[in-house]
């Protein structure tokens, strides 16, 4: 196998000690390109001047149109998805994808769509499935995967959910995840990987990157869905390639399984505390309805709203009990995801 020189890595939460743990232990002579995203959201990062003081190689935030270079270290800046395209680096603001910017799915599709075979993704510790579509791409075009031990992790979910979805040729806990990583640069045998066939990958790669699209173009890589997204409220297209299963809008907002079904428990959660409310100031009018009919000596019409009363307590109640009932499903599907 030759020399793989280009490598892409996701990480979220609990992923920063593992981040530490591996740029420590780097080869300084490893001819490779490290590009790391972090889900750091709008906040200020002081990752790349960590990691630079961590390990032997230096560490930046990309900048929009940089040449990539081996034995660097680029970190996506906050708020940019950091793509690669024809030997440079580029940052865009097009819309969240799995609820993040910069996300790992945007990185790692144009890895695979631009390099192949020469690229290692890398998935460590994070809640929820973002990496997981660009694992599978990465091993779909011949490059290599290597995920963190799921029960190594602070969050397992995005390891769980990328090997779901993708396999890998090597999952590692933290103490040998350098190793894995040296090896799978040096030409480590990749598993095998029956998921090869996907002609969409290189055009998914292309939408997701020009931001706004038309319906059309969503319309050759997906089937319109019954399902509306949680972020903009517009149509969702289904991905035709489901591994993993995903969705896309025209607006260009994307969601692995995972999320979107995260997004739709959150929903469900607030439309029930929104219920909570209305009911709860139903029941404030009616207690001052009934303060006022006790000081008109209607006696009839304060029974009359002590009942309205009661029975919205019991709804309130059993709209409390719902919001309980949401939250351990929730909470439960994080434990229940599995490989």
């Amino acid at each position: 196998m030759d020399h793989r020189d280009i490598v892409v890595i996701a990480a979220s939460r609990g992923g920063i000690p593992v981040l530490k743990a591996l740029v420590a232990q780097l080869d300084p002579k490893l001819p490779v390109a490290l590009c790391i995203v972090l889900h750091i959201g709008r906040h200020p990062s002081l990752l790349p001047e960590l990691l630079s003081r961590w390990g032997p190689l230096k560490a930046t935030h990309a900048a929009h149109g940089e040449v990539l270079q081996t034995g660097r270290i680029y970190v996506a800046p906050p708020d940019r998805h950091m793509v690669l395209r024809d030997g440079y680096l580029f940052l865009l603001d097009t819309a969240t994808e799995n609820f993040a910017r910069p996300a790992a799915d945007p990185l790692f599709r144009s890895a695979a769509r631009e390099y192949r075979t020469r690229v290692v993704g890398v998935v460590l510790s994070g809640d929820l499935d973002d990496g997981a579509a660009g694992l599978a791409a990465i091993r779909a075009r011949g490059g290599y995967g290597v995920v963190q031990d799921p029960d190594d992790c602070e969050a397992p979910s995005m390891p769980r959910s990328a090997l779901a979805a993708a396999g890998a040729d090597a999952v590692a806990k933290i103490g040998d995840l350098p190793q894995a990583l040296h090896a799978a640069v040096r030409g480590a045998k990749r598993e095998e990987n029956l998921m090869t066939t996907r002609p969409d990958l290189d055009r998914e790669a292309q939408i997701g990157e020009s931001g706004l699209v038309t319906p059309q173009d969503l319309d050759e890589i997906g089937e319109r869905s019954a399902l509306t997204c949680p972020s903009c409220n517009g149509a969702l297209w289904r991905m035709c390639d489901d591994h993993p299963l995903r969705y896309r809008c025209h607006t260009g907002h994307a969601f692995s399984a995972l999320s979107l079904e995260e997004a739709g428990a959150q929903s469900t959660e607030d439309a029930i505390w929104g219920a909570i409310r209305a009911v709860h100031e139903r029941m404030i009018f009616a207690r001052e309805r009934q303060q006022w009919a006790q000081r008109a000596g209607r006696e009839e019409e304060v029974a009359i709203e002590q009942a309205r009363i009661d029975e919205n307590q019991k709804l309130a109640d059993l709209l409390r009990n719902a919001v309980g009932t949401a939250i351990q499903g929730r909470a439960t599907e994080d434990i229940e995801v599995q490989p």
